[in-house]
């Protein structure tokens, strides 16, 4: 065959299936996990919270993750973790983001992305743009928690970063039973115009390109939108969301999405918050974020939206 016919049926093959360097991932459309098989360690009560290992089993492989819960019975309000691009494993309890969150009074269920860590499966479709099963991941993981008698039901939230802003609303839309979202460095563009902007803003390369936005925002104009396109999940979402940007975000188009999201509040009444930070870059969560308001913003939206029950007094569960 020769090299541009190979090249050529390849394409086609990847529009059926995720390429993931030299392997082809499955990412069947009708993905689901409505009742996974789960199974919990023994709680581990430490000095601020108590902690369980979790497997559970969706579209034929098993996802290792923890679940942190606030001391005291419940029933708690939860969150449901999910990742970004690439090779992610669980939150640790010793970072800032999942025992900020438990002190506030959430429960915390996070897990190795799959073919990461202890998780089976391969890693990772949501990077060729295909995000079905680990939108099913995400689904199952909110079911798991509605089986628990210390998780609030009626109170399951997801809370994502950057690439998650394509598999939220995909996985809130599918669950049914995600009561808030809560995404931060998240697009609501298309994934094409996302790649078109890294590559203009030079965060493909590591190399700051230096454009003005009004340049930036006249190519991707231009461009127009291909690839998945989150709207219309955005559109059947219901129950308030927030999203966090910053402003000099070089890796997705912060004010192309938070557009999206003020026309959705505008023709679909949404109860969608924006709070965007002016000299913040992408990585608003992470370890050393690009700004040190972001999590504590994000801890107050969830507890004016949320009703957490009050901590247990003697540090026990």
């Amino acid at each position: 065959m020769r090299p541009t016919k190979l090249l050529a049926a390849a394409a086609a093959f990847c529009l059926l299936t995720a390429c993931n360097g030299d392997l082809f991932v499955s990412d069947p459309a009708g993905a689901a996990c409505d009742a996974p098989p789960a199974t919990f360690g023994a709680a581990r009560a430490l000095s601020d919270h108590r902690e369980s290992d979790v497997h559970f089993t969706c579209e034929g492989v098993t996802l290792a993750g923890s679940l942190y819960l606030p001391n005291g019975p419940g029933p708690h309000p939860a969150l449901v973790w999910v990742h970004g691009s690439g090779q992610e494993r669980r939150l640790g309890y010793g970072g800032a983001l999942a025992s900020t969150l438990v002190r506030a009074g959430f429960a915390v269920l996070t897990y190795d992305k799959r073919g990461v860590g202890e998780s089976g499966g391969v890693c990772c479709p949501g990077d060729g743009d295909h995000f079905n099963l680990l939108a099913a991941d995400v689904v199952g993981a909110v079911n798991l928690l509605r089986a628990r008698s210390d998780i609030d039901a009626r109170q399951i939230g997801l809370l994502g970063a950057s690439q998650a802003g394509w598999i939220v609303p995909i996985a809130a839309v599918r669950s049914g039973h995600v009561a808030f979202t809560a995404l931060v460095d998240a697009p609501t563009v298309t994934t094409g115009e996302e790649r078109l902007y890294s590559e203009i803003t030079g965060d493909d390369v590591g190399r700051d390109r230096a454009l003005a936005k009004p340049e930036i925002a006249r190519r991707l104009k231009e461009a127009g939108p291909s690839g998945f396109d989150p709207v219309p999940f955005l559109r059947r979402m219901s129950g308030p969301g927030l999203w966090l940007y910053g402003a000099q975000d070089r890796s997705m188009p912060p004010d192309e999405s938070a557009a999206v999201l003020d026309r959705l509040k505008a023709t679909d009444g949404k109860d969608f918050t924006v709070v965007v930070f002016p000299n913040a870059g992408h990585g608003l969560l992470d370890a050393r974020p690009s700004d040190p308001e972001a999590l504590p913003t994000l801890v107050a939206w969830l507890q004016e939206h949320v009703h957490v029950a009050p901590a247990a007094s003697d540090g026990q569960g």
